[in-house]
């Protein structure tokens, strides 16, 4: 189910249903990412995080709990966590949950539909780097690992888990009080992390693949703006978004979502019609007829 069934929901602090935030974190430095030849002989699901990640995720911990205490009309304030089941997102978790007591955390679920991208099993180092050579020349979204997943697969589940998301959010089974601002954490990977931005925003295949990877423990905060849309510009400078790969017109259309309504976004967002038609007329006279 698309989010824009849900935006007329947003009401006052004390009666609105829709989360404050959607905070998307990648896991903090893992084994792999210190040394790759370790996915030649340990699962992925079962790389863990190095000490320096470890410090990582607290020091993510501590931010995101100054994000969501610092902010917003409402004092009482809440978080919910989703985890993919990796042992390097569940140990980031862990380090992050220091930062919160047990009142604050509604509650927790691994959910396996965010997990990383399938690479096939065991990977051999030299074969991998030609293997990422060959994706891209083919293309980064759709190139499919030999064995393992394609980008677009990813897309696939990534959006099956929205729908489940927003399951949750129509049958209130994470927000017990409604005075409450709730923030939902979303502790997953790179990918997976970027996938679930080009599906909430409708990115395109072709400004996917202009987006930069997050580093270990960068957080991506979509806010809920005063239209009753997410936007990454309500805490994200220009610089920032530029730096992860958006282009100006993305930039735009994040700073529209501050203050604007679904309802209006086709007429404010013209240059997505123009990813798909070359339009230089709005008169009907002008139209070829077959």
């Amino acid at each position: 189910m698309e989010e824009n069934n849900h935006k007329n929901n947003h009401q006052s602090c004390k009666t609105r249903l829709l989360p404050k935030r959607i905070i998307l974190v990648r896991h903090g430095e893992s084994e792999g990412n210190l040394d790759t030849s370790a996915y030649s002989t340990i699962p992925d699901y079962k790389i863990s995080l190095t000490e320096g990640g470890r410090a990582q995720a607290r020091l993510a911990g501590s931010h995101l709990r100054d994000l969501v205490s610092s902010h917003g009309p409402c004092p009482d304030w809440r978080v919910y966590f989703y985890v993919s089941p990796y042992e390097r997102t569940r140990s980031t978790l862990r380090e992050i949950g220091k930062s919160f007591s047990k009142k604050r955390v509604i509650g927790v679920r691994e959910e396996c539909r965010i997990r990383e991208q399938d690479f096939g099993n065991f990977q051999v180092e030299e074969r991998m780097k030609i293997i990422k050579e060959t994706r891209e020349r083919f293309g980064r979204f759709f190139y499919r690992f030999p064995e393992g997943e394609s980008a677009a697969d990813v897309f696939d589940r990534v959006s099956s888990f929205l729908e489940s998301l927003w399951r949750d959010i129509d049958l209130n089974r994470l927000h017990s009080d409604s005075s409450q601002d709730l923030n939902l954490i979303i502790i997953s990977h790179g990918l997976a992390s970027r996938v679930f931005l080009m599906k909430w925003f409708k990115w395109t295949v072709e400004q996917f693949e202009r987006l930069n990877n997050l580093g270990n423990c960068e957080i991506r905060v979509m806010e809920l703006g005063h239209g009753g849309e997410y936007s990454l510009a309500i805490n994200h400078s220009d610089e920032e978004l530029l730096e992860w790969g958006l282009s100006p017109e993305m930039i735009k259309d994040q700073k529209w979502r501050i203050d604007g309504n679904k309802a209006d976004w086709n007429d404010h967002c013209a240059w997505y019609l123009r990813s798909f038609f070359d339009y230089e007329s709005d008169s009907e006279d002008d139209v070829e007829r077959s």
